[in-house]
């Protein structure tokens, strides 16, 4: 089987409860850009990858078995500082692990994110 196409991850949906706060917290603490398809769905661009939030009851969090999303940030502790301003709740303080350190947290909009950094 031969194929020239790329096998990356190219996009990732993501539930959350409110899109438009999800929406918001993820513009101002990352600078991601969003395109609304409707009151529940946004499309976004990190500047990496693709995704989208979608209107859902049910969210992802690790503790029920979702997959979680790791961002990378060379500043750990201010990201965190201003994650919290803006309204995540942290579910797991910054830890060390294997080649860097990280912390989780629940953003607005219900589902669990991380952030890490080897720096």
């Amino acid at each position: 089987m031969a194929t020239s196409l790329p096998r990356t991850i190219d996009y990732i949906e993501v539930p959350s409860r409110e899109v438009s706060r999800s929406r918001a917290f993820f513009t101002a603490l990352f600078g991601w850009r969003f395109t609304d398809y409707g009151p529940d769905y946004s499309a976004f661009e990190d500047g990496r990858i693709a995704g989208g939030f979608f209107t859902s009851e049910m969210v992802s969090h690790t503790e029920r078995g979702g997959t979680l999303v790791v961002i990378y940030t060379e500043t750990l502790e201010a990201t965190k500082a201003e994650a919290l301003r803006l309204g995540a709740t942290l579910t797991k303080d910054i830890f060390s692990f294997p080649g860097g350190r990280r912390f989780q947290f629940t953003e607005p909009g219900g589902s669990e994110f991380s952030v890490w950094s080897d720096k």
